[in-house]
């Protein structure tokens, strides 16, 4: 195992043991949870638009068709095991599609978010528009603005009555985003991942090399879609209902926010800006002084203003100033000093 991969996983473990053995100490497992799977959801982002260079503005889409998979298999199988498969192909699946129709199309960024964003409305409005009685996949109702609640949540594969639920499920979700964190570290430090990154840098230059940009693009938009339909599924089986909700514009705009709050081309940046600022969130629904998507808006504005680069970048450049090894070159200079001034002694 190559050392920067093996710093990864110890970070992941690290990282995993805290959030389940201290921070049920400060926080409700509860509301740990979800805080988790907001942070699934902002690396899926994180790795399209950061490593990929994808402006995606339907993140969100591909989290609403997750939750919205899960549920709709779970009524009809009555067992959770092959729903939580199809909640993360499905959203690859579409994703494939509409990202080959997109970059083989030889689309822009500026229309790679328009057009996913009109993916993310459409889907929005017909989910909401599906309240009738015909409006059946199987058993399942897709019950429109109610959404559909009543399905069957997470068990122990094999035992439908075996339910995980509770601390046992919030360190179910802690584990799977810790796998997910790894297993996007393995593609990124892959030949496959280093190529994406160059393609985000100069994406004439790669396809001049001869790599097939559009199809590695397709590819990794299909691979974040598959870890936001996980985040949907995990996320479905949190709340037990899924409604038109996750679907919603201001859904997709708060996953930006949190990529660039937290810092884009790092993994941990979404994460950490998605668990801190969906926290700060909770926080501020206790209140009815302040509007939270006044505090949002503003806590934009200000690290586009003085933290463009966002958090975790941020203090990885205080800490090298503050820790890290003075260069040899200035080393050198400073011994040079030295001696010149004994000279001039």
């Amino acid at each position: 195992m190559p050392g920067s991969l093996q710093k990864d996983v110890l970070i992941a473990v690290v990282v995993t043991a805290l959030l389940i053995w201290l921070m049920p100490l400060l926080i409700g497992t509860y509301t740990l949870t979800v805080l988790v799977i907001y942070g699934m959801l902002g690396l899926s982002l994180g790795l399209i638009w950061g490593f990929g260079g994808i402006l995606c503005f339907g993140q969100a889409a591909f989290f609403g068709l997750g939750a919205y998979t899960y549920a709709i298999a779970a009524i009809n199988i009555g067992e959770s095991t092959l729903p939580m498969i199809l909640a993360v192909l499905v959203p690859a699946v579409f994703a494939a599609l509409l990202g080959a129709m997109m970059f083989y199309g030889r689309l822009t960024d500026v229309y790679l978010g328009v057009i996913t964003l009109v993916v993310t409305l459409i889907l929005f409005k017909f989910i909401n528009s599906t309240a009738g009685p015909q409006y059946v996949i199987g058993t399942a109702r897709l019950g429109g603005f109610n959404g559909i609640p009543g399905f069957q949540t997470l068990n122990v594969p094999g035992d439908p009555e075996a339910y995980i639920w509770g601390d046992a499920y919030f360190y179910v979700c802690a584990i799977a985003l810790a796998l997910v964190y790894l297993l996007v570290s393995v593609l990124l430090r892959s030949s496959f991942g280093r190529i994406a990154v160059g393609i985000r840098e100069n994406e004439t230059r790669l396809s001049l090399m001869g790599y097939d940009v559009r199809a590695r693009k397709t590819v990794l938009f299909a691979v974040g879609a598959a870890i936001a339909g996980l985040a949907g599924a995990l996320f479905a089986n949190w709340g037990e209902i899924v409604t038109p909700n996750l679907f919603s514009l201001g859904q997709s705009a708060e996953i930006i926010i949190w990529c660039i709050v937290g810092g884009l081309g790092t993994r941990l940046g979404p994460i950490l800006g998605a668990a801190g600022l969906a926290y700060l969130k909770f926080l501020l629904g206790q209140q009815s002084l302040v509007d939270n998507t006044l505090i949002t808006g503003l806590i934009l504005v200000l690290f586009v203003l003085f933290l463009p680069r966002g958090v975790v970048p941020a203090l990885a450049g205080l800490w090298r100033i503050s820790f890290g090894r003075r260069p040899l070159g200035r080393i050198h200079q400073a011994r040079r000093h030295r001696r010149r001034e004994r000279g001039h002694g």
